[in-house]
């Protein structure tokens, strides 16, 4: 059996980093080591835990379905040790209060649960009250004073926006097919190659709206099959070939709940990517409770 004492946390970090990338070279790059680090990093912990973490690629590499479950781990691992070296040592670990948060479909369901867990253990004594929203309906509550922050995707969000705001990540927008798909043959797609095929459109948080924006830019007319408010629906339907979709890397899972798997692909011409932000108001942050939560969202490393 595996031990623990046999992989370290630099293991870890470049797993994660070649896993983000899907690049031996360009992890490299990021972390700012050699390739040969990286590789010999991967292939260490492939032999401690006897699985294949990745499937090697022509051109990269991609999570093997151990390999997507072990990245979980490890990045709950990496995170704690994070949380260990950053968590406050003084008597701000006291702080209690209410903290207020609205929050949309996506940011609900594949962002903030993680982040407010780790911020729970440093602040056990704050409460959050959660509300589950759309856009329009937090940006109103968070100017009324009705909540304390508010998260939401900032890219749908208008320019003229009275509140103040921080993108908190860039998601990429890339195209979701199944394993077997046609375009999979293709060593480049475009945005253009969409109409060729059968389209499934998320419509949760303004889905449409966002989509028929960068397909009009673009000239692009897609062959919409169905239309869901379910992103396992949506998964199901692409990885039984119904159709094939665009959507960020935030949400992608390479498997539909059936376990059929599903393919992620960069697009030659992409369309913008999905930022996610937070939003309050100028004189919303003098309560220490909702101070402490806002600088932990915007600086989730430095809590």
């Amino acid at each position: 059996m595996p031990s623990f004492r046999d992989v370290t946390i630099r293991q870890l970090r470049y797993f994660a980093a070649a896993a983000d990338s899907g690049q031996f070279s360009l992890a490299a790059a990021n972390e700012h080591i050699s390739q040969s680090a990286i590789t010999s990093a991967v292939s260490q912990l492939e032999a401690t835990l006897g699985v294949t973490l990745f499937e090697r690629l022509p051109h990269g590499v991609r999570l093997t379905r151990e390999g997507y479950r072990f990245l979980e781990r490890a990045r709950s691992i990496l995170n704690a040790v994070q949380d260990a070296v950053s968590e406050p040592l003084t008597n701000d670990i006291a702080l209690s209060g209410t903290v207020r948060i609205g929050a949309s479909y996506t940011v609900l369901g594949y962002y903030l649960p993680a982040l407010l867990a780790r911020f729970r253990k440093s602040y056990p004594n704050i409460i959050f009250d959660l509300r589950d929203l759309d856009r329009v309906a937090i940006e109103e509550a968070v100017a009324d004073g009705e909540l304390d922050l508010g998260l939401i995707i900032l890219s749908n969000s208008d320019a003229d926006l009275t509140l103040q705001k921080a993108v908190l990540l860039r998601s990429p927008r890339q195209i979701w097919l199944a394993a077997d798909h046609p375009l999979m043959q293709q060593s480049q797609i475009q945005l253009k190659d969409i109409e060729r095929f059968p389209y499934i459109l998320l419509t949760v948080d303004e889905g449409e709206a966002s989509s028929s924006r960068y397909w009009k830019s673009a000239g692009v007319v897609p062959d919409i099959a169905f239309r869901t408010g379910s992103m396992e629906s949506l998964r199901e339907l692409v990885a039984h070939r119904f159709g094939i979709t665009i959507l960020s890397e935030m949400v992608f899972r390479p498997w539909s709940l059936e376990g059929k798997r599903l393919e992620m692909r960069p697009l030659l011409d992409p369309p913008p990517e999905m930022e996610l932000g937070l939003v309050w108001k100028t004189d919303g942050l003098g309560v220490p409770a909702v101070g402490a939560v806002h600088s932990f969202l915007i600086h989730p490393g430095k809590s």
